[in-house]
């Protein structure tokens, strides 16, 4: 009786200790295979060191967001020519190159972006351009040519312009008051409204209305969201995010963007149900975005379905104007940095207009001085600091290094900009680089503020241009 009474007592006490046991196994093998997958991917980066990073979790510490980081990457760009490893984590290492001869090798290829930092943002934007591979990506971007022809984009001058006009106004009433504002807000806000009216046909009043405009408050959530996300290693796991209060704020942003989508969608589908039950032929005076959405079609009379529509409008719609506004927003800081260069665009500006208070399609090429420094802007402060992708096979590069299959190649597009070996006084404002005869004597991979190759990003090109 003794015996029996003392038996289930003996198998909690064993139950304990087999549950510790297991756990400290797992610990072990989680350990064992953090240090494995560590090993390889130092042996994968092999040929390119590199500064020291902690086996666990990297250069993540070395990033701190406090406006130093990109000095940092020029500080290891100065001490490791060509490439160097960065490690975000135990097993993910991307290769940092920041230099033309280099950059010339990749982006002359059709390599994918990488499936890793990327993937962040699809349940965001999608499976549109921006993260979509392979034979979809070439299938939409085929679809979608036509709405990067000039001739569809010549009309959004005037489009443009009246933004620009309702913004300056708006600022000239901060002007008479002598009172600071924020610009980039303004830019963005400026920026939102022309896509809108350009790619969708679409009236948001959104620099008039009053208040923070809930979608753009969004865009910013969002962005920090996915950086975030990128940096802190446990976020990689999609539970670990789900569950966290970070990726409750991004899905809670996600949705207001997602519904500012389908409500630009749900309307203009409306109208097209309406024109064709009456029997409506609408003259318009252009195509938008929308509309060669809406009417895409393959060879095999297939077009998009809802789905890749919402994920295009919502990818169009981010970068259409958050990065145009942030490169707009750095052009007016470094002409006001540089008052004697912001004199000659001004000066130039006026004769073109010759008593217009419009710039038109035509003007855009008589104005070289205003586009050297815009180049040079860019340059400087390029909205898209770094772009990523993804080998599927070995690429060697000039020198004879060989990165191997499965590596993750980070462009370093500062860091190119930035680079002392191409640009001399890189940190100078000096448009004068952009003269035809400089410009000549330089790699056309020394200046990539949009990428290059077949990924390139033309329409945003385009629309800082036009803005």
């Amino acid at each position: 009786m003794q015996l029996y009474a003392s038996f289930p007592l003996s198998l909690e006490s064993l139950s304990v200790k087999h549950v510790f046991a297991l756990a400290l196994l797992v610990c072990l093998a989680i350990v064992v295979k953090l240090l494995v997958m560590r090993r390889r991917g130092m042996r994968t980066m092999e040929p390119f060191p590199g500064p020291p990073a902690h086996w666990l979790i990297g250069h993540v510490k070395e990033f701190r967001q406090d406006g130093h980081d990109l000095e940092k990457i020029m500080k290891w760009s100065g001490q490791y020519p060509f490439a160097f490893p960065l490690w975000f984590g135990p097993s993910l290492s991307i290769l940092n190159i920041h230099h033309p001869s280099y950059v010339k090798t990749l982006l002359t290829t059709t390599e994918p972006k990488d499936d890793y930092a990327y993937k962040f943002f699809i349940p965001w934007l999608g499976d549109g351009l921006l993260v979509s591979t392979g034979q979809k990506w070439f299938r939409h971007r085929r679809l979608l040519t036509p709405g990067f022809h000039y001739d569809v984009l010549k009309p959004y001058v005037k489009l443009v312009s009246d933004s620009t006009k309702v913004m300056l106004g708006k600022w000239e009433v901060y002007a008479k008051s002598g009172e600071s504002f924020e610009l980039f807000q303004h830019a963005s806000l400026m920026t939102l409204d022309s896509i809108m009216k350009c790619a969708f046909s679409f009236n948001s009043n959104c620099q008039t209305d009053s208040g923070t405009n809930p979608y753009i408050q969004a865009v910013y959530d969002l962005c920090h969201m996915v950086n975030v996300r990128f940096r802190v290693f446990p976020y990689h796991s999609k539970a670990i995010f789900h569950l966290s209060p970070h990726g409750y704020k991004f899905r809670k942003a996600a949705r207001i963007a997602h519904n500012h989508t389908a409500e630009v969608i749900r309307k203009r589908k409306e109208v097209l149900k309406i024109e064709k039950e009456q029997g409506i032929v609408k003259n318009k005076r252009y195509l938008d975005f929308l509309d060669i959405l809406l009417s895409a079609r393959d060879e095999h009379q297939q077009g998009l379905s809802d789905e890749d529509i919402r994920a295009e409008v919502d990818t169009f719609m981010f970068e259409g104007h958050d990065t145009t506004a942030s490169g707009i927003s750095w052009i007016f800081y470094n002409l006001a940095c540089n008052p004697e260069h912001q004199e000659k665009c001004r000066e130039e500006i006026l004769q073109v207009l010759d008593g217009k208070d419009t710039v038109d399609w035509e003007d855009l090429n008589k104005i070289p001085y205003t586009t050297m420094c815009i180049k040079e802007s860019l340059r400087l402060c390029p909205p898209v600091p770094g772009i990523s992708r993804k080998l599927t096979k070995p690429l060697t590069f000039f020198d004879g290094r060989t990165a191997p299959e499965g590596c993750t190649i980070g462009v370093s597009i500062y860091g190119i900009h930035m680079n002392a070996s191409v640009w001399e006084n890189p940190y100078v404002f000096d448009p004068l680089r952009f003269l035809p005869e400089n410009v000549a004597e330089r790699s056309p991979h020394a200046f990539v503020p949009f990428s290059a190759g077949p990924r390139k990003g033309r329409f945003f090109k385009v629309l800082i241009s036009v803005q």
